[in-house]
């Protein structure tokens, strides 16, 4: 029993993760969670012992759970959202929103996730591209790069471009970012941490964290610096060199995620 609670332990961030995204409400959703979690540990739903294979098997436990209603009448998810990538996928088929989710928030691979959702391949490949072209019709996200290497800006405004995002600019300093923050109010910034005249991205984050809650990705060669701060909390981290593909999930995590209410709240000037 020890070893089967640690492993679920394991999973239950992108169980929350998922059941949030996937009713529309965090309450709602951790307390899908905490059914299949009770099943789970009574016996009552037969699962694989641990792995990838555990974590889509409560996926589809999930699942079962919020077309039964638990958590909330009616089941599914609560319609009406004002988040901008909700409102996208709450216009698409349930399905269609759920596949969405498992490749693109969840990271789980198109044939795993056609499998969950008991689809045959050549129609998750069909349905996913019409889902995200959907999501890429209805959200366009602004994003402030910050990035003195202007290979890499180039780059990173490549990558924005061809997911139908804009970019509202590229600093090379914290004026330059402030300034541009402050002139288009961007929903996310691409961060460095080593830029022109010596200035530091994580000071750049934490003044505008300061100013306004503003989404951060750092794209930089010092993967260890924010950790070595303990300022893990001030957004994730893609080390250079980095893929595309990197950059593409990491600006749907971060675009996806709705700002937490505190966060609202402008937090006192960084010392």
């Amino acid at each position: 029993m020890v070893e089967r609670t640690r492993e679920l332990m394991a999973h239950l961030p992108y169980l929350r993760r998922y059941a949030r995204a996937l009713t529309g409400s965090p309450a709602r959703g951790d307390t899908l969670v905490t059914r299949a979690l009770e099943q789970v540990l009574d016996g009552a739903a037969g699962l694989p012992e641990g792995g990838t294979a555990l974590r889509l098997a409560l996926y589809t436990r999930l699942n079962a759970l919020a077309d039964e209603g638990i958590g909330g009448p009616g089941g599914g998810i609560e319609r009406g959202s004002t988040h901008p990538v909700e409102a996208a996928l709450n216009t698409l088929d349930e399905v269609d929103r759920r596949l969405y989710l498992l490749v693109n928030l969840e990271d789980v691979t198109l044939a795993d996730a056609a499998d969950t959702l008991r689809l045959l391949p050549e129609q998750a490949v069909e349905r996913l591209n019409h889902s995200r072209e959907v999501v890429r019709n209805h959200l366009t996200a602004v994003i402030l790069i910050v990035e003195d290497d202007a290979i890499i800006a180039f780059d990173l405004t490549e990558t924005v471009r061809s997911m139908g995002h804009l970019v509202c600019g590229n600093a090379t300093t914290m004026d330059e970012a402030l300034a541009l923050s402050a002139e288009h109010t961007p929903t996310l910034a691409l961060m460095d941490i080593r830029l022109a005249e010596g200035d530091n991205g994580i000071e750049v984050a934490r003044e505008l964290r300061r100013q306004r809650f503003l989404p951060v990705i750092f794209v930089t060669a010092f993967p260890d610096e924010l950790a070595k701060r303990g300022l893990e909390h001030l957004g994730p981290v893609i080390p250079k060199p980095f893929t595309r593909d990197q950059i593409e999930q990491a600006i749907t995590r971060a675009v996806f995620t709705p700002v937490p209410e505190e966060a609202k709240v402008a937090a006192p000037p960084a010392t």
